[in-house]
């Protein structure tokens, strides 16, 4: 690849924890797939949370849920942002946007990360409106009290939530 071709050449990241992956999720890793040439989805190993699954466990369900994208990769960071952004040459950071809650902490690591990473630009997706009330968190929520996930997440992930809450009742 030319110097020319790797300036147009859009790489983005949309960073998360996706524990689960979502339908909110997938909605947004989908449509940011039509806009670059190559969409990472970083998984993030948030060390202040305490995940359901594993960062192995994640990326696993991400290729498998993204497997029909053919620009896309799973990978996974411990780093801050700004600093992943660079190594991976990507010039552009995707975020969903839920509300107007999320937007207002959005703003503020976009401006942090712009400061930590002037060449990296940060957009904003809103999601569909069909999954806006949806979380990670509240299809954990669901899956541990035996409720029906199945329009929330896809079927792999609904078999891997069903998994991890296997000794609860009435599943």
């Amino acid at each position: 690849m030319t110097t020319e071709q790797q300036s147009t050449y859009r790489i983005a990241v949309y960073p998360g924890s996706f524990d689960p992956v979502t339908m909110g999720h997938m909605d947004i890793i989908t449509r940011a797939s039509k806009q670059f040439d190559l969409l990472i989805v970083a998984v993030l190993n948030n060390l202040s949370k305490n995940p359901l699954f594993t960062v192995e466990e994640r990326k696993d369900l991400l290729s498998r849920v993204t497997s029909h994208l053919p620009n896309v990769q799973i990978d996974s960071f411990r780093d801050l942002l700004a600093n992943y952004v660079r190594t991976k040459n990507a010039n552009v950071i995707v975020r969903g946007i839920r509300s107007v809650t999320d937007f207002e902490y959005e703003l503020q690591l976009a401006s942090t990360n712009h400061k930590l990473n002037p060449d990296a630009e940060t957009i904003f997706m809103m999601t569909n409106p069909k999954y806006s009330y949806l979380s990670s968190s509240l299809v954990k929520e669901i899956a541990h009290f035996n409720g029906d996930t199945t329009d929330l997440v896809s079927p792999e992930v609904d078999l891997a939530l069903r998994e991890k809450f296997k000794g609860n009742a009435g599943r």
